[in-house]
């Protein structure tokens, strides 16, 4: 599972902002989405869409968690859907609250520890794809929602397997703290930075029209990072002191030893957002971890090909390691061992 970035996009800054704007995502037409809306255990919603399975049987389902802001037109969720129909997967993206193009409805949004919300989603897609005669059930999390799916894997333990087969996270912040940070300064923050808060702070205004006098509307204006967003608005409405105490109680690394199923976890070393110092060595997971860290990728990026590239090869690469453990056979001419760097 080896992966060289082109030579024509050089760094993390280009491999993350290239593949997001111009990069192909599939061939042929867009993943057309059907939509379930489904009712939270507190009585808010989320928005679902599916794409079903190509193919009878009992087939696999694939479930991508997105990352911050994102949604199932995310270039990494068309690409992951491409990848599922390719294979006669079924696919669904679970829209974290307030992210299908609808607010939603109760004091709450999302957040990069959300292990609960993951957890009732997927005992929920298990046992509807159950019911409609599916197969295994695979699940993967990109960024923000690949701390979060890592997060629930650690808390779930042993449980975990009654709801998915194996879980793959892509660029997840796994030290919240550590990536906080470096998207806070310099470069980070007058671009990934400033484009996360204009849409960041439109939701959390129309949230405090919801509910008048939830958080202090003066500080969410005058934040201009994440750490100071977080502190007046993600913060508080989730349940924390503060964003010192979400960053520290939200991140995946610390836990990852409790895994129990079959678990990858993909960072490039170039990631702008997270610095390789943070990320996790082999000392530090559990034997159920496998660590992959190329040199190269970006966040969420892994471009390849020629101008203007493509980015289906993060998806056939993570989709082709989760795949293993939804049958016993690979097709001929796969193969599931790495090639890159891995620690």
């Amino acid at each position: 599972m080896g992966y060289m970035a082109p030579r024509w996009l050089p760094g993390g800054n280009l491999q993350t902002i290239w593949p997001a704007l111009y990069a192909r995502r599939f061939d042929g037409p867009a993943p057309l989405y059907r939509r379930e809306r489904w009712t939270a255990p507190d009585g808010d919603f989320i928005d679902v869409d599916f794409v079903d399975a190509a193919l009878p049987g009992p087939q696999p389902l694939l479930v991508l968690f997105h990352g911050l802001e994102g949604s199932s037109r995310s270039h990494y969720a068309e690409a992951f859907a491409a990848f599922a129909a390719a294979r006669g997967m079924a696919f669904a993206v679970p829209h974290f609250r307030g992210c299908s193009g609808e607010m939603n409805l109760a004091p709450r949004a999302y957040h990069s520890g959300d292990y609960e919300e993951i957890g009732w989603i997927l005992r929920r897609m298990h046992g509807q794809h159950a019911l409609r005669g599916g197969g295994p059930v695979l699940a993967a999390g990109v960024s923000l929602g690949g701390n979060a799916l890592l997060r629930w894997a650690c808390e779930a333990g042993e449980t975990a397997r009654a709801s998915v087969d194996a879980v793959a996270s892509v660029s997840a912040p796994v030290d919240l703290t550590a990536g906080g940070q470096a998207i806070g300064r310099g470069f980070n923050r007058l671009v990934y930075t400033r484009m996360f808060l204009s849409t960041m702070k439109p939701k959390a205004l129309a949230k405090l029209a919801q509910f008048p006098g939830l958080f202090d509307r003066e500080r969410l204006l005058a934040a201009r990072d994440l750490y100071a967003f977080d502190d007046v608005f993600t913060a508080p409405l989730h349940g924390f002191r503060n964003t010192d105490d979400y960053w520290a109680r939200g991140s995946s690394k610390p836990h990852l030893r409790a895994i129990r199923v079959p678990t990858l976890v993909v960072n490039a070393l170039n990631d702008p957002f997270i610095p390789a110092s943070s990320l996790p060595g082999p000392g530090e997971v559990g034997p159920y971890v496998t660590l992959w860290q190329p040199a190269h990728g970006g966040h969420v990026g892994f471009p390849l090909g020629v101008p203007p590239g493509h980015v289906r090869g993060m998806p056939e690469r993570v989709g082709g390691w989760l795949s293993q453990f939804a049958a016993p056979i690979p097709r001929a001419g796969e193969h599931n061992s790495f090639h890159g760097r891995h620690r």
